[in-house]
């Protein structure tokens, strides 16, 4: 294991002189930069002064140790990713030529799409980046870069323009990074990093043979692994100490176990312990272990999610990408998730699905609303709002499931779009405007939390259902799932008697944002000529279609045209209500069954494709507001503070980094991994 000196990133001074303040809201520039379709933000951390300092300190060691894996996610999404990246930064960094040109600023603008979306293909979209720099300025600044930026890549000048010039400019190339069309091959047709010289029926096969049948408590086959076939003999490379992605592995061990020495609390402690041990092992049983202790853990203040986690990235659903975050327990706004968990049980008994699909006795269901401190892997830059883990159903089932809503990245994302004219274009009239600017913010809030504390975790499999029983269309009809379970019980009148929300309207801010976004608005994110790819945006689009279709003789929803524009009009908030139950039961029964063709019937007929007329007006409306679609983050800078005798006293944090300046130094800091890992 590689040393490391925390010394030498720390500063001294005395143990009252602290630089741990939070700016208010009207005195932070939450605005970074833009670019292509991306707006970087920055995000406060309210409260951070308020912990302690042994809290300070292992939020410090977790803050580390969440960075560690961002050459991980690089490779993961794409085998060539971790060689471009740092190509294109020795090109950035040794540029001496004319910065005002066309070709280098449109080469900046790669560099940045790139370490948004960590690689070469879009975030969301799943594309790759057509670069609009000429192949010919590219190949002529690869030439003129030193032996020592060579030997970093990992090749010379002639074998990088042979490997990643074609990949970056031909379009015939790794054309899409997570291909979930139906109808063709999805491992072959996808650039993502997680299988090699295989098949989709091979790795259906593969993982097949190593399910158990009727196994009550199945592990998560193919989670922390990359499948390969080499001489014709098809096995698994493991992620863990000592295997594949070794080095970055080992860095976040290290920290780890600075963590694990500062835990706030014996269950804490033993939660990172097993962390430890899963990461020097690659056991998947392991890892059901360490799950199984973190969902346990309420009690601690600070907590954090490190590891292989959600398979969004997988056209298969089954092997995770790297993700990271730390937070830490905002104690006020924590105490509605404190009720709704607390009514777990009655909203599961009372939701419109069968009763055969529901849970009996609801267990360990734990939520929060947080502030999150560093954003890393699959999170980093660009972020969700809200987080359910773990994902294993047996897990759920039996011990639960932890819940937060990131409520310092909301914030951001609400402050930074004030005055920017979206509803005044997008809405039908000013009622609904109205009624957003008043509620939105909070209804936002809430149905995130109904989404991951209750939604996620509501219903079950019927016994002897495989878990991956819905392949592809698995992570749609999930968030499909959370998403009604949200939608439909924030128009119940429980919500306003628990005191969630202050009248029996506000939901209705939440419905026609929602809906406005799921049948209009969402498009602006997709290219002209292209489908939805991503499950989030399917989910929406699915959802929003659906009650649409059903609308069509009661009009709860419908379509209206005014002055050539189209606009979302809901006549009936009750009648969506009911209509949201519906799909909700029909959603839930093709979950708890494992309806593969329903599933894919459903997904197919209301979330994939897109009225090309429409599509294009929204994109045209859209482009007179100069607002960029998609927001990713800056993190704030830590520096640990120590006395004379290197004994920690304190945490300084800094908001003035800019996008550029932390992603160079990410690469210098956490470039643990060579440019191709076998």
């Amino acid at each position: 294991m590689t040393t490391i000196c925390l010394c030498a990133c720390g500063s001294k001074k005395s143990a009252d002189d602290s630089d741990l303040k939070t700016p208010a809201i009207n005195d932070f520039n939450y605005k970074v930069d833009a670019f292509a379709d991306m707006e970087i933000l920055r995000y406060r951390v309210p409260e951070i002064e308020k912990l302690t300092t042994n809290q300070k300190e292992l939020l410090y060691y977790l803050n580390e140790a969440a960075l560690q894996g961002r050459d991980i996610l690089f490779d993961q999404n794409g085998k060539y990713n971790l060689c471009i990246r740092r190509t294109l930064e020795a090109v950035y960094t040794n540029f001496d030529g004319d910065k005002t040109s066309d070709n280098f600023k449109a080469f900046e603008v790669y560099l940045k799409r790139v370490w948004v979306s960590n690689g070469i293909h879009h975030h969301y979209g799943n594309h790759k980046f057509t670069p609009e720099f000429s192949q010919i300025f590219f190949v002529n600044e690869i030439q003129k870069l030193s032996a020592s930026a060579f030997e970093k890549i990992g090749l010379n000048a002639d074998e990088l323009i042979s490997v990643i010039v074609p990949v970056i400019f031909d379009s015939k190339i790794a054309q899409t990074r997570l291909n979930q069309a139906s109808g063709v091959d999805l491992i072959k047709t996808s650039a993502s990093n997680y299988y090699e010289n295989l098949s989709q029926k091979e790795v259906e096969d593969f993982y097949n043979k190593m399910k158990k049948p009727n196994d009550e408590t199945p592990i998560s086959y193919g989670l922390n692994s990359k499948l390969v076939k080499e001489d014709g003999k098809i096995f698994e490379k493991t992620y863990k100490a000592g295997g594949l992605y070794s080095a970055a592995i080992e860095k976040a061990i290290y920290w780890l176990e600075k963590a694990a020495a500062v835990a706030e609390n014996e269950q804490q402690k033993s939660v990172i312990e097993k962390l430890i041990s899963y990461y020097k092992s690659g056991d998947l049983r392991e890892f059901d272990e360490y799950a199984i202790l973190w969902v346990a853990d309420t009690a601690s203040h600070i907590d954090f999610i490190n590891g292989f986690t959600e398979t969004y990235g997988d056209p298969m659903g089954m092997k995770a990408s790297w993700e990271a975050n730390v937070n830490f327990k905002n104690v006020e706004a924590t105490k509605r998730t404190d009720i709704i968990s607390g009514n777990a049980q009655w909203f599961e008994d009372n939701s419109p699905t069968d009763k055969q699909f529901k849970k009996e006795k609801v267990k360990g269901i734990a939520a929060k609303v947080i502030n999150v401190s560093i954003l890393g892997g699959d999170g980093y830059p660009t972020t969700p709002i809200g987080i359910n883990l773990p994902n294993s159903n047996w897990i759920r089932a039996a011990h639960g499931s932890k819940s937060v809503t990131i409520e310092n990245i909301t914030e951001a994302y609400d402050e930074a779009a004030h005055g920017n004219g979206f509803a005044e274009e997008f809405a039908w009239s000013n009622e609904e405007i109205n009624l957003m600017n008043k509620y939105k913010f909070q209804t936002d809030n809430l149905h995130t939390d109904l989404h991951e504390c209750l939604g996620h975790g509501s219903g079950k499999l019927l016994a002897g259902v495989d878990p991956d029983a819905l392949q592809a269309y698995g992570a749609t009809i999930e968030e499909a799932r959370a998403d009604l379970f949200g939608l439909y019980f924030m128009a119940v009148p429980k919500i306003v008697e628990l005191g969630l929300l202050p009248n029996e309207d506000a939901y209705k801010a939440q419905y026609y944002s929602y809906f406005m976004n799921g049948l209009l608005t969402q498009q602006t994110r997709i290219e002209l000529g292209k489908n939805i790819e991503e499950a989030h945006m399917r989910n929406r689009q699915l959802i929003a279609c659906w009650v649409l279709a059903k609308s069509a003789d009661d009009k709860a929803v419908e379509l209206k045209q005014r002055d050539g524009e189209t606009f979302v009009v809901i006549n009936d908030y009750k009648k969506v209500q009911q209509h949201l139950g519906e799909l909700l039961a029909e959603i839930q029964r093709i979950k708890s069954t494992g309806d593969f063709a329903a599933a894919r019937d459903i997904v197919e007929t209301y979330a994939v494709k897109l009225n090309p007329a429409l599509h294009k007006e929204i994109i045209e409306r859209y482009a007179k507001l100069n607002i960029a679609p998609y927001k990713g983050f800056v993190n704030p800078v830590y520096t640990p503070v120590f006395d004379e005798n290197n004994k920690f006293i304190d945490l300084k944090i800094d908001y003035t980094e800019n996008f550029v300046e932390q992603h160079l130094r990410y690469s210098k800091d956490y470039s643990n991994l060579p440019s191709f890992n076998n």
